[in-house]
């Protein structure tokens, strides 16, 4: 979609059409998890039919299930998106795909002197690398949804971890602190972000990060109030953030209404990198 195609879709549709998804095929990494399961629900109550993944086919076909009870328009793909084998017969075999939302990511909670070099690899390869590959194994069903749409968009899901370290001060108990291993692999993954926008910018398939801040699991903020309290006095906004609050960011990057946006980091931390 040139400039004059896109100005003139903007002009055509009101301001909720832009973020609509009708149509559209996504598939979502990790998707039965905290933050996935809103993502998830978002792209689909847009309009799109999700394939959500996870590793866990038990869990993932439950998931599957409520999403189906709710009317919306899902199908599950389990496999591990770090097995580069699987990950590429699964996206070379799709005839088209319009959002692709790189989520997944595994580790081992270790203290400081206990973590190996397997666990950076690990982690590693589950985010950075498996974006990679599926990026590259979909590329051909993201230029099958630029020629039926004009774009594809691929969005990396990172974390704050990725712009700043942990504060110390706020994670008072043993295993409350974000695993070392973590925001090295998340920063690493803005940079292929931006790498991969370089690649396939030509094709009009953009690549862009989606950065959350503090969205516990409500689990961890009843068990700890006390240290959940901590985390939300760190943000400018003096709250933590709730799962739902992703569907709005999400739907910016994954639709229409940022089709002149790629290679780019948006951060959605209630301002805590900010200060």
């Amino acid at each position: 979609m040139g400039r004059q195609d896109a100005t003139q879709f903007h002009a055509a549709t009101g301001s909720e059409a832009m973020f609509r998804l009708d149509g559209r095929v996504a598939f979502v990494s990790a998707a039965p998890g905290h933050l996935g399961s809103a993502m998830t629900r978002a792209l689909a109550n847009a309009g799109a039919h999700v394939i959500v993944n996870a590793r866990d086919d038990a869990r993932l076909m439950d998931f599957e299930a409520t999403l189906l009870g709710e009317g919306l328009s899902v199908e599950r793909a389990a496999f591990d998106v770090a097995d580069a084998d699987a990950s590429r017969a699964f996206f070379a075999s799709r005839p088209r795909l319009d959002i692709l939302v790189n989520n997944a990511i595994s580790m081992t909670s270790k203290p400081f002197s206990g973590l190996e070099p397997s666990d950076f690899a690990a982690t590693y390869a589950s985010s950075v690398t498996a974006a990679f590959e599926a990026v590259r194994a979909a590329r051909p069903a993201l230029r099958a949804a630029v020629a039926a749409t004009g774009q594809a968009s691929v969005v990396n899901i990172a974390s704050m971890y990725a712009l700043v370290s942990p504060d110390a001060r706020l994670y008072a108990q043993p295993g409350q602190q974000s695993p070392f291993h973590y925001g090295p692999a998340k920063a690493a993954l803005l940079q292929l972000t931006r790498h991969l926008a370089a690649e396939l910018g030509s094709e009009h398939i953009r690549v862009n990060a989606l950065v959350p801040g503090p969205f516990p699991r409500p689990d961890i903020q009843s068990k700890d109030p006390d240290f959940a309290a901590r985390l939300a006095g760190r943000t400018m906004l003096g709250r933590l953030g709730a799962a739902d609050e992703i569907a709005g960011p999400l739907l910016f990057l994954a639709s229409q209404a940022s089709s002149f946006m790629t290679g780019q980091s948006l951060t959605v931390d209630g301002g805590w990198t900010q200060w």
